[in-house]
């Protein structure tokens, strides 16, 4: 279940955020590639390969966007959506987006790793970008 606002649970998914850096590798990673290759699609297509690695995935899609139903920050609805999506948090967390996509990020072996993320990747890191440049 998603969780927002208050209660124990929320602050310690909050908490697990702010400490999983010490899970970050202490060498170099090479920059990503690949996903910006990849078309812009639907919250909705962007997530479809990742119901293997992530079985609940397309309900929490589902939620975030009709949580993000006409965004008054300049993004459209499926880019809105994506960072609503990477934000939330449900059980078990080991399938939870954030958790996994942050896992899969830190991997030694990550380029191979990331192909079944890359139509996400595409729409999320647009959707980051677009957003700072509406706040610019």
């Amino acid at each position: 279940m998603a969780t927002a606002g208050g209660g124990e649970e929320a602050t310690i998914q909050r908490i697990l955020r702010i400490t999983d850096i010490a899970d970050e590798p202490l060498r170099f990673i090479a920059p990503i590639g690949g996903y910006e290759e990849m078309p812009l699609v639907s919250l909705e297509k962007a997530v479809e390969p990742l119901v293997s690695i992530l079985p609940a995935v397309q309900s929490h899609a589902y939620v975030a966007k009709q949580m993000c139903d006409s965004p008054a920050d300049g993004l459209t609805t499926d880019e809105s959506a994506s960072i609503m999506l990477y934000t939330m948090g449900w059980e078990p967390l080991n399938k939870c987006l954030y958790v996994v996509l942050n896992d899969t990020l830190r991997s030694s072996e990550r380029q191979q790793k990331l192909k079944p993320w890359y139509l996400f990747l595409r729409l999320f890191l647009s959707a980051l970008f677009r957003r700072h440049l509406c706040i610019l």
